[in-house]
């Protein structure tokens, strides 16, 4: 959790206080992340099924590059947080498309999160910028879709380092479409790495061995703690307030989701349900 959390940290600490461009970070991250993973795919034995699509790819290319964009503005405790309960929202809206049905407690979670999320918008002082907060939302939609769609897809690291690498030659292509507005220092350039390599390389790869051990609803529920560990590390790292609005807006929301997840858990009667 603390690696997903240094995403927000370290891209934010790039495009705040370095010279990098989104476009720049979002390519040096995407490849230094697909360098690892195939590292780590080689380097493993047992089963690698599973090399990833091109449809997944995009999803995982929109995700990093609305990431990126929506960080030119947001603090790295808003960004968080508005990406977690995108994400969350999508897993969510999907399973009750698919035909589950809510309990009353999982329906008044999801208003009280609904809730903090419009509470947190709302136009004011402390609100974050209305753009980066819809770029936010929308990589938060397009990781929950990739999210969705690893759901037996094959060994999740080799899936993983095989959608890395089909987004190298999107990214590419985006650099290329805004060549003009290309800007780097080493600074940016290590951030970048960092959180291509480390936050996403190795993070995931850390995070899909511990999976199997955990239980689906216990798996989304040490979740919540990612952004709280962005907002610690963003007053910390990054000398960003906490301003009240988004206090409460957190708990609104990270309250919500958590009764969403921890009655589900309920009604399976504790038994291992499958994530990603």
């Amino acid at each position: 959790m603390v690696a997903f959390a240094g995403n927000s940290l370290l891209c934010r600490a790039a495009l705040g206080h370095t010279h990098i461009d989104a476009t720049s970070f979002t390519t040096i991250r995407l490849i230094s992340g697909a360098l690892v993973l195939w590292l780590i795919t080689c380097l493993r034995r047992g089963t690698r099924s599973g090399r990833g699509n091109w449809r997944s790819a995009l999803a995982l290319f929109i995700y990093a590059a609305g990431f990126s964009y929506a960080y030119l503005s947001l603090p790295a405790s808003s960004g968080a947080l508005l990406l977690f309960g995108a994400v969350q929202a999508t897993m969510i809206g999907y399973g009750i498309w698919s035909g589950e049905r809510l309990r009353y407690l999982q329906l008044a979670g999801l208003i009280l999160a609904f809730a903090g999320l419009i509470g947190l918008l709302l136009p004011g002082v402390t609100a974050p910028p209305l753009f980066g907060s819809l770029l936010m939302l929308g990589a938060g939609v397009a990781w929950g879709i990739y999210s969705l769609r690893g759901r037996g897809a094959g060994d999740p690291i080799a899936v993983t380092a095989g959608n890395f690498l089909r987004t190298v030659p999107i990214a590419i292509i985006l650099s290329a479409f805004t060549f003009k507005g290309i800007a780097m220092d080493a600074d940016g350039f290590g951030y970048a790495v960092a959180s291509g390599a480390l936050a996403s390389g190795l993070g995931y790869t850390l995070w899909y061995t511990v999976l199997p051990a955990l239980k689906a609803t216990r798996a989304a529920s040490v979740q919540l703690s990612v952004p709280v560990i962005a907002a610690l590390g963003g007053v910390l790292f990054l000398d960003e307030h906490l301003s009240l609005r988004l206090v409460l807006a957190s708990v609104a929301i990270l309250g919500g989701i958590a009764l969403v997840i921890l009655e589900k858990r309920t009604a399976n009667g504790g038994r291992p349900i499958n994530a990603e």
